[in-house]
């Protein structure tokens, strides 16, 4: 295994709002990609994701509640938890979902 580097590697991508799995352990992924300012659609999932900001700012929306969540710091999103992005998200997401069946 060698160094990801996982801001080069979100940066690399076609596009923003489109993830990249670098790992699956277990039952669990582990993925990375590039956030654009540009809001992304609610969404739920019968699993709970832990999302890190690597580098950057996401705007969270939770029942029309937003929050900030910047570098260094994560949000758990509980299980069929409808969930959404505002505008302004910049840089890099770390996601570590469910493996879906």
């Amino acid at each position: 295994m060698s160094v990801i580097h996982l801001s080069q590697t979100a940066n690399a991508l076609p596009q923003a709002w489109s993830s990249v799995t670098l790992a699956h352990l277990g039952h669990t992924n582990v993925k990375i990609l590039r956030m654009d300012e540009q809001e992304y659609a609610d969404e739920s999932h019968p699993y709970a994701e832990l999302l890190l900001v690597v580098d950057g700012q996401l705007n969270l929306l939770i029942h029309n509640q937003l929050t900030v969540v910047k570098t260094g710091e994560a949000y758990m999103v509980s299980a069929n938890t409808s969930h959404s992005v505002a505008h302004g998200s910049f840089g890099t997401l770390l996601i570590v979902d469910s493996v879906e069946p």
